[in-house]
């Protein structure tokens, strides 16, 4: 297993917790950050803008992504240019459909053009990164972004998909696949020996970095003590 300082992928956080987001900004490991319009109301935010914006001030210097979250092109775009304007590091988060399965190709082709950088998410196919891709062609620095995880929910192995899809932007040096909802920490590493050029993870995944290179044994013998520890606080008795 390679050590972390050795992994080629990228590591970003994803969430809407203020707090966690600050403390993540002082690890080294993490190279940027990635939210949505559910993390978002997961973590209590109420106004939109004025949380990107805190946010957005608070990391100025590594790539942060927001999402749109209208379900009408017109309106998509309108809102990816605004997001767009608020700062140097900040990318656009473009479903790769609306609700109604229509492909948001020309709306990702017309920003692309505009020179706002887009993270297209919510990817499930080699087809639909295909697609995207020549979509983004051309344009400004972008994301690609695939759901393995919820490839894997459906008892797919993701990681041949992940290899298929870092060779269709091969040819595109300016378009960066992201390995997106992760279940597991090995996810990082699976990742790695793909050729993926980022991973976005949680917290509770980000917090069992320090696990890494951990001696087995030892990491049998602590669970062996809190399996003790929790049966004595817990006062049982048979």
């Amino acid at each position: 297993m390679k050590l972390l300082k050795d992994l080629k992928v990228k590591l970003y956080a994803d969430g809407a917790n203020k707090a966690e987001m600050l403390e993540m900004y002082k690890n080294p490991l993490i190279r940027g950050f990635t939210t949505n319009p559910t993390l978002m109301r997961k973590a209590g935010v109420a106004d939109y803008q004025a949380f990107a914006r805190e946010m957005i001030a608070a990391i100025p210097d590594l790539p942060i992504s927001f999402e749109v979250f209208s379900d009408e092109f017109d309106e998509m775009e309108r809102q990816a240019r605004l997001i767009g304007g608020w700062g140097g590091n900040v990318f656009v988060k473009i479903p790769v459909t609306n609700s109604r399965g229509e492909f948001s190709g020309p709306l990702v082709k017309s920003l692309a053009a505009a020179g706002v950088r887009q993270n297209v998410t919510a990817l499930t196919t080699p087809a639909q990164v295909r697609d995207v891709a020549a979509c983004l062609a051309g344009g400004p620095e972008a994301y690609v972004s695939v759901f393995a995880g919820r490839i894997a929910d459906t008892g797919v192995d993701p990681v041949p998909r992940m290899a298929e899809s870092v060779a269709l932007l091969a040819p595109h040096p300016r378009l960066e696949l992201i390995w997106a909802s992760p279940r597991e920490l090995w996810n990082v590493f699976q990742a790695d020996a793909v050729g993926c050029h980022i991973i976005t993870a949680t917290g509770d995944i980000l917090k069992k970095l320090p696990l890494v290179g951990k001696d087995l044994t030892e990491y049998s013998l602590d669970t062996v003590k809190m399996f003790k520890n929790d049966a004595e606080a817990a006062g049982y008795r048979l």
